[in-house]
This record gives structure tokens, sequence and C-alpha cells, in this order.
């Protein structure tokens, strides 16, 4: 599907030209003259690019913007906006309006088309939704680099007939910007041609990270027999004979697509040759009027800054390819406007040429000094300047292409140390879980020991200790009969003791099992048996009714046997006992609770309730071993819930606890 450009200027002549060249990009192009038009056409199609001037007859371009950034059939589309370099303001205030490049009038076409082409790859590689220009054609395309147009003409309808779909350039700059955007499955390029020649062509694409995969032929008119071996050398994949028959060439160009492996790039590496946008300050506005005319003509896109100020606002809003800096100017000179551009992380790797009229080598010392990359005088041939720009593009992008390879080989050292920590973590995992099966397998032993080898001598202290009691009453003095009631009272605490530990052991260990448990009934058979247990007390007892959650029945009724127990057991020396047990919905949470009014406990004591063995009153005032708290907040812990308890001396106390509502296995 082809994408859809709209381009919105007042200007019949840009709009023609622009559409004619996205069109034969092969996009469907929307002109429109007016921000209503643009309204109108949005109505019905949704658009990938638009192009927008500043200025328009019915609408401010930047603020039309903001009403595109809103509208669903252009909300993600990639916005160029389009207008003369008047204002330095403008242009600051359309990047931060939300566009994704800014274009100054005259343009150079192919730098719009080809900005065009790199903000949809960059789009794709975050975005894979996102239409691209139709720059890569299922069948393979060709480019071919010749300023013959016989020989040119010829070599294309031969690799048409052939199958391929064929690129042409008559030079070596306008080969290699073709390239930059179309990136084509291979090159033909002549050996001679009238600006740089075929090998320098290749020589280029080879330092292009972005190009550097693309088999290149060299076509030759010369029977020089060293040709060859400079073809080869330059870095082509191929030589051919111009005389040889155009078949051959066919048959080299499909070996050549066959056997040369290409090298994968990412999708937003920038080519050497594509679009590139400079920065030139000075406040002599016919140098940079001049100067801003040359670079258009080699193909860059020029931004115009008249003063060290206006620069560095310029380079907070747009990114740039490279900087001209005029050294001395009025105001911020340029000095000053380097440091402080090379201070900035985000620009500082921006490469920085400074221009001046200065012959003066402590000039350049200086300029160097505050962070230039390179020092040029301005009387200096144009040629030499554009090859510094050229260099220092190239520099920054081995630079860059360095630190994503940097970065990748860290990222893969990670993952292999990540895997590493996993592995070895997974070891130590299934370690610990044979070291806690056999741990297990021991515990269970000795609560086998405890359970039968522990109370069978209990079980004897107690029994002979109340055969002395009964057998030999009359025999025994008051303080021999009160040391064995002791001894008995000591060895049934200490069964109970046991069987508490017991029961908090299984508690952590048991499967769990959940199903849906009627809480109100499970606590209503607790208060009938701690009813029958005692029956000269009277306890009002509350049960909320209809309570039911998704948990495991059996360790429910013990956390709830052991709530009851202690509300009935703290409220002993209460005239007029109350328990209740209920729910409360907290934020959306059901929170269950026991709430007596019995002695209660002091609050400072409130995290030592549910630790084993802690008790908050003596032995003689409340029996008890101290574990009955520990095993609820074992139980509540083990379905995903938390438990808490909340009082005041006298005044009673309420113990809540809350159970997650997953209805499989342990909660996390």
């Amino acid at each position: 599907m082809p994408t859809t450009v709209l381009v919105l200027d007042d200007s019949l002549t840009v709009r023609m030209d622009l559409a004619e060249a996205f069109d034969a990009a092969g996009c469907h192009t929307i002109p429109c003259g007016t921000a209503a038009e643009a309204r109108e056409a949005l109505q019905s199609e949704k658009v990938d690019v638009i192009i927008l001037d500043v200025l328009l007859p019915d609408a401010d371009g930047v603020e039309f913007l903001r009403e595109l950034r809103a509208m669903p059939s252009s909300a993600g589309a990639v916005v160029l906006m389009l207008s003369t370099e008047a204002q330095v303001r403008d242009r600051v205030r359309g990047m931060q309006t939300g566009a994704d490049e800014y274009v100054g009038k005259p343009y150079v076409t192919g730098y719009v088309i080809s900005r065009t082409q790199e903000l949809l790859r960059a789009r794709v590689a975050a975005n894979a939704t996102v239409p691209t220009m139709p720059t890569v054609p299922t069948v393979p395309t060709v480019l071919i680099i010749d300023d013959s147009a016989t020989f040119r003409e010829a070599l294309r309808s031969a690799c048409e007939g052939a199958g391929y779909q064929v690129l042409v350039a008559q030079t070596g700059d306008e080969g290699l910007r073709i390239a930059a955007s179309q990136r084509p499955a291979a090159i033909v390029v002549d050996g001679v041609l009238p600006d740089i020649d075929g090998g320098t062509v290749i020589r280029r694409l080879r330092l292009d990270a972005a190009l550097r995969g693309i088999p290149c032929l060299l076509l030759t008119g010369s029977d020089d027999s060293g040709a060859e071996l400079r073809a080869l050398d330059a870095g082509a994949d191929g030589f051919v004979l111009k005389e040889d028959d155009v078949a051959v060439v066919l048959a080299r160009l499909a070996a050549l697509l066959r056997n040369v492996r290409a090298v994968v790039t990412s999708e937003d590496t920038r080519s050497l040759s594509g679009p590139k946008k400079i920065l030139a300050v000075d406040d002599s506005l016919t140098y940079l009027n001049e100067l801003a005319g040359l670079l258009r003509s080699e193909g860059y896109d020029v931004v115009m800054a008249h003063s060290g100020e206006e620069a560095l606002e310029l380079v907070a809003a747009q990114a740039v390819d490279c900087i001209l800096l005029d050294l001395l100017m009025p105001g911020l000179g340029g000095d000053e406007t380097c440091r402080r551009i090379k201070a900035v992380p985000v620009v500082r790797d921006v490469p920085l040429i400074m221009l001046t009229a200065l012959e003066d080598s402590a000039a350049m010392i200086d300029a160097l000094s505050a962070g230039a990359d390179d020092y040029i005088q301005k009387s200096s041939d144009f040629e030499v300047l554009t090859a510094r720009v050229r260099a220092q593009i190239r520099r920054k992008q081995f630079e860059d292409e360095n630190r994503r390879i940097r970065e990748e080989l860290l990222s893969k050292e990670i993952e292999t140390l990540a895997a590493r920590a996993a592995a070895e973590l997974a070891e130590t995992r299934a370690t610990l879980v044979d070291e806690l099966e056999r741990k297990n397998q021991e515990l269970e032993a000795f609560s086998y020991s405890v359970s039968h080898d522990l109370r069978a001598p209990l079980r004897s202290i107690d029994g002979f200790s109340q055969a002395l009691l009964e057998d030999y009453e009359g025999r025994l003095d008051d303080t021999a009969s009160d040391y064995l009631r002791r001894v008995r009272a000591a060895a049934q605490r200490m069964g109970e003791l046991i069987d508490d530990l017991l029961e908090l052991s299984q508690v952590g260990r048991a499967e769990l099992h959940r199903d849906l448990v009627n809480l109100s009934a499970v606590a209503e058979s607790v208060v009938a048996d701690l009813s029958g247990e005692v029956g000269d007390r009277h306890v009002k007892f509350v049960v909320q009714p209809g309570l039911e959650v998704h948990a495991d029945s059996r360790l429910m009724r013990a956390a709830l046997e052991n709530l009851l127990g202690n509300a009935w057991k703290f409220t002993s020396k209460v005239q007029s006992a109350v328990v209740e047990f209920g729910a409360e919905d907290r934020d959306g949470v059901t929170v269950y609770f026991v709430r007596d009014n019995g002695s209660g406990f002091d609050m400072k004591y409130a995290d030592k309730l549910f630790s084993p063995f802690q008790r908050l009153h003596s032995e003689a005032e409340f029996p008890g071993t101290g574990i009955g708290l520990a095993t609820v907040h074992r139980i509540v812990d083990r379905h995903g819930g938390r438990v808490w308890a909340s009082g005041a001396v006298g005044e009673g106390a309420t113990v809540s606890f809350t159970i997650s509502s997953s209805r499989t296995g342990d909660a996390a």
C-alpha cells in the first residue's frame, strides 16, 4: 500500500513540485492550498506524511499543526514543516509543537524526499505498523550510474527485461544520494563520471555503514590492464568492460546478487550520502546567504542563524548533522558558543567546524581548545569546506557505528551473564529444594518422635504421679501431695505445648486445598463446641451469616478455633461477655474479624502477638502456650492474606484478617 502524503502549501509551484517528486517515489499525494482544503481531505482519508507550510492564507501553520496532531487521520503522521528562514522562532516553535522536521525555503526537493524516507524508516524501527515509502520493492532494484545516456538506457532496458527494477543516475553524487534513499540491491557504476569517478563512488559506499553491504559492479571503457586491479582495490565486487556484451553484465550482476552476502544494518541507520542538515552561524547576512546557496547546491539543507544566541536556541530544538560557526560575532562569540554547545550531552558529539577570516594560528588554537572539531579559513576553496564537512560527518558516523557495536556487544554480554546467573540460580534453587525436602523429611521424623517418643514418658510421669496421689493419699503429707500435683500440671502443660507445636508445624507443611468454605457455619460449629465445654458460662456469641471464602476448610477451622477460643478465654472475667465474628468491606477488600469485650491488651505490644511463645498475660491469669495466634498468622499467610490486631487494656480486642481471592494453591 503506497504512502499517502498531504502537501499543504499556498504556493502552486511548491505543491506541484513536491507532488510530482513524491508521486515519482511511488507515493499517493494530496495537494492542498489552504487549511480548509486539508481539513476536508482528512475527513475521508488517513495520511502518513504531511508537508506543512508555516504561512497559510487561512491559518497559522504551527497552530494548525496542533489541530492535525489531535485528528485521528493525521495524529501519527510524519510532519515536515516548510517555510522561509526569516524567523528562527518559527522554526523553534514548530519543532516544539510536534513537527518531525523543519525545512527552510528555498528547499532542495531531493532532500525533502530523502529526509521523509529517513523519518519513515526510523518510525518503522520503533513501530512496525507504520507504512514505509515503497523504496524496497519485492523484485531486486539495480542502480545504474553512468553519464552516457545511450549506454545507460540500453543497460536499463536489458535489466528491466531480466526482471529487475531499475534506478538511474548521471553523476556519482546523484548516485550516492539515490543509493542512500532507495537502498538498491546492487549498483552498476561507470568508472569515469563527470564529477567523481566510479572508484571514488565505491570507496564512499564502503565507508558508509548503511550502504557498505551493497554489491557493486564497476564498468569501464578503458582497455588498461591495471583498470581491473584499481577497481577491485577500490572495493568493487566485480569488473566488466563496456565493450562486452550486455548479457555479460547481466550474468555478472546475477552472480553478485546470488553470491554476495549483504551486511545487515539497522533500519534507521543513516547513510553518509543521505539527507544532511547543516547549521550555518554568521553575523554577516551576505556571507551566510552565499554559504547557504553553495551548500544547498550540494544537496544539503541549511539552517541559518545570525548569532550565537540563535544557534543555541536552534540546536536545542532541532537536530543537525554539522555546525559551521563563525569565530568573531557580536554578543556571544564563536568560542563561547562552541563551549556551550559542547557542554550539552545531547549535542556535544555534533561535528562543529569553526570559520573565520583571520589567518592567525593563535585563533585556530583557541577555537580547537574551545571544543571545535575542525577549523577553516573563509578564504579557503569551497570544495575544501565541503570535503571537511563530509569528513566530519563521516567521522561522526564511524563513532556512532562503533558505539552501536559496543552497545550490542555489551548487551550480548549482559544477556550471557543473565543467562548464566539464571542457570546458577536454577541450580541453587534445585539444590535448596532438595535440601528443603530432606529437612522436611527430618522434620516429619522429628514430629513422629515428638508425637510418640516424647509423649510416652510424659504420660508415664502424669500417670504415676496420679497413682501416687490416689494410692498413697493417706501416707503423703500436704507438701508431698502439692509437689506431685505440680509435677502432673507441668507434664500436662508440656503435652499441650507439644500438641500446639505439632499443629503449628503441620499448618506450615500441609498441602493447601482451596474450596468454597462457609465461614459462618464453621464459626457456629466452633461456638457450639466451646459452649459445650463449660456449661456455667454465659457468653453472647454474634456470628454474621452468609460469610463465604475460597480457602482450605481444615485450616480455616483451625484459625477460627484459635481466634474464638482466645476470645472465649480472655472474656472469662467479664460479667457480660460478648464475642462477635463478622466481615466488612474496606476499599474493596473483605476484612474478617473476631471481636470481644475481654481483657484486651496494650497496643505497644501488638507486634509480638503473632510470634510463637509470646504471651502478654501470666499463666495464672490466663492459661495457654502462646502458639495460637502464631498458628493463625501462618494459616492466613499461606492463603496470601494478612492478619493484625487492635485493642486496649480492659476494653477488649479485635483480630482482623484477609484471605487472597486466589482459588488455586498457595497465594503468592
